[in-house]
């Protein structure tokens, strides 16, 4: 995806507020601002001391350089670019529906093909005029990461290799799940051992048809293997086919609706690798009701997640003196 260079530039005096104060619909930002606005874009992009306004044109440039969907689209770093420039709490010299700013905007949009609009949840987004295809910042899990994101990633990785299962469950999995869209995400008694009926966890995700999907998780903190005997650490997946069992045959209570329902899916999670053969022991050992039903995560899509959903690090995984037995940083 390329823009027209005096397209980028009229983007970046607005990212820039390079604009008389009293007629502006763009607040001013300084160098420091601009490093922080496109920290907030989850890029890592810090200004050099150049001039700001061809800086940023510079930085634009490069982040519709990254991979994207293909014809139509943007990548998703623009369009959350695009999204924190039109954020109606920054409205200067207008209402929140900011229109000034925006037509200002779609003035120089319109000669890429792109037009900017407000959809019913106050969000700026991007459709392209030809194919009306919209671009949303997404959360995307496959994306090249930034340098700032594979250090977060490296920092968690070091974390769970520590870390108990309990520890797994309530710092890592309960957040990011919640942060995903899943309502009443709760603990079902894993310390005690009370009323768990196979699972760690239930939760439930409601649809955009407003029909409820309900969810149990399993979570082991090592890696889920398929052998006769399991190492220390690593759990053996015919370890948890009972468990499952019990996740997709127990009833749980939902308070809100004031009835009990039966799981639909069962996520089965492991602070490690999750092998080929115990995945396909336990689809051979379910039948294919329940095999429908059951959904992997291992450790790499745990940390790919976690940090595209930028989430704050568990303290002991920022503490250089968290874990005794290694060297510090």
């Amino acid at each position: 995806m390329r823009f027209k260079r005096r397209t980028l530039m009229q983007i970046a005096d607005m990212i820039c507020g390079n604009f008389p104060h009293e007629s502006t619909f763009f607040p001013y930002r300084s160098t420091s601002r601009l490093t922080e606005f496109f920290s907030d874009a989850d890029t890592d992009y810090v200004h050099d001391g150049s001039t700001r306004q061809r800086w940023v044109a510079d930085t634009l440039e490069k982040i519709l350089a990254e991979p994207h969907a293909g014809a139509g689209k943007v990548p998703p770093t623009f369009a959350w670019v695009i999204r924190l420039l039109m954020d109606p709490g920054d409205a200067t010299n207008e209402d929140h529906q900011r229109p000034g700013a925006l037509a200002m905007l779609n003035a120089e949009l319109s000669r890429e093909g792109f037009e900017a609009y407000y959809a019913p949840d106050k969000q700026c987004y991007l459709r392209h005029l030809a194919t009306n295809t919209t671009t949303a910042p997404e959360h995307n899990p496959h994306r090249p990461f930034s340098v700032a994101e594979l250090k977060r990633r490296d920092q968690l990785l070091a974390y769970l290799e520590k870390a108990s299962e309990d520890e797994l469950i309530e710092e890592i999995l309960l957040p990011l799940f919640r942060q995903m869209g899943f309502h009443r995400v709760t603990a079902a008694g894993h310390k005690d051992k009370a009323l768990e009926y196979g699972k760690d966890v239930w939760m439930k995700f409601t649809l955009p048809t407003q029909h409820v999907l309900y969810f149990g998780l399993q979570a082991k903190k090592g890696k889920l293997d398929a052998s006769g005997t399991s190492r220390a650490g690593n759990a053996n997946v015919a370890e948890i086919y009972n468990q499952v069992l019990m996740m997709l045959g127990h009833e749980i209570f939902d308070p809100e609706f004031g009835k009990r329902v039966l799981v639909d899916h069962a996520f089965i999670v492991a602070g490690g690798e999750i092998t080929k053969q115990a995945r396909n022991w336990l689809g051979t050992n379910l039948d294919a009701s329940q095999r429908r039903s059951i959904i992997f995560m291992d450790r790499t899509d745990i940390l790919d997640l976690f940090v595209v959903h930028n989430l704050p690090l568990p303290a002991t995984a920022l503490s250089p003196t968290a874990w005794p037995d290694e060297p510090p940083f």
